[in-house]
């Protein structure tokens, strides 16, 4: 059976960042240029959001052992909200730390990030993009949240930090800058938190596949889920082969990112955005969250981001 899509939510203007509680069976994302944080509940169809003041929210990812409290960022800031997942704003907005200060650096913002199995969150930035498409290029880091107010960085001269997965089994992280047009692998030290050996395991240029990949999710097997901006599709690739397994198509072009979710972690769950580019406006669905079932794969959960290792 072929797999099946369909809209689950109604249509934000840059839906990002899927993160799965199987807790509570309930999806959380962002809507990073409408500034709030989302929540929905399948078993109710209930979609709850709450707006977040002070700029761009990118990410959000549960903390370990709260039910209410929320890792985000504002801009070029990490913070801590607590919120109920049902008001329309969080009841308390907790700044931890706020990265590339410098002058030539305050157009930046976080554009994506993820806890890692140890529960250590990385995440990174992005130059100033003042119109769609049109990016000051190699601006960015790419970080971990070494402190509650500091960081350790990775890597510069990010242009779109982007899509984080980990294989824990084969000591792998996988990683998009996205421009680059490639799905990246390193070396990962899960106690030390540290990457090493850059190399590209999948490239869109020599699979003729157009536009950037984005977010992406990690299965079982190993084999990456990888959303393409302006492609409207998923990518379903094994990175030991750097084979294209298949290509599930949507019916908008902005595919941001995938999570699986679900009582059995067989459903993807799919962000798009809705974002004008050259006056081309994006007609509905574009901007839901799609769910797609029967692709025959199960999902790893994601990680919650423990701040108790934190000093």
């Amino acid at each position: 059976m072929a797999p099946i899509v369909e809209v689950v939510t109604e249509r934000v203007t840059l839906g990002e960042g899927p993160h799965w509680d199987p807790y509570i069976q309930s999806l959380f994302y962002v809507d990073i240029l409408g500034q709030s944080v989302h929540k929905y509940t399948p078993a109710t169809n209930a979609h709850t959001q709450a707006y977040i003041e002070g700029g761009p929210v990118s990410l959000l990812v549960p903390v370990e052992g709260h039910s209410d409290l929320f890792l985000i960022s504002i801009g070029r800031k990490l913070a801590v909200i607590t919120w109920d997942g049902v008001s329309e704003k969080p009841s308390k907005i907790e700044t931890l730390i706020e990265v590339e200060n410098e002058p030539e650096n305050r157009g930046n913002r976080f554009n994506d990030g993820k806890a890692d199995p140890a529960g250590r969150l990385w995440a990174g930035t992005m130059g100033p993009e003042p119109e769609i498409g049109k990016l000051e290029p190699e601006m960015g880091s790419l970080y971990t949240l070494i402190g509650k107010a500091e960081v350790k960085k990775h890597l510069s001269k990010v242009s779109i930090a982007n899509g984080l997965a980990w294989n824990t089994k084969l000591k792998k992280m996988y990683y998009i800058d996205s421009p680059k047009r490639t799905v990246d692998q390193y070396d990962y030290d899960i106690v030390k938190g540290t990457i090493t050996n850059r190399k590209v395991i999948f490239d869109l240029d020599s699979h003729k596949i157009p536009g950037v990949p984005d977010g992406m999710t990690i299965d079982t097997d190993g084999n990456l889920w990888v959303a393409v901006f302006d492609g409207g599709c998923l990518l379903h690739v094994n990175p030991n082969t750097s084979e294209l397994i298949k290509k599930l198509t949507f019916p908008c072009k902005q595919i941001t990112a995938a999570a699986f979710g679900g009582p059995n972690l067989d459903e993807l769950y799919v962000t798009s955005a809705r974002l004008t580019v050259k006056g081309v406006e994006q007609k509905e669905p574009a901007g839901a969250v799609f769910k797609v079932t029967g692709t025959g794969a199960r999902g790893i959960p994601n990680y919650k981001v423990n701040l108790d290792n934190l000093k």
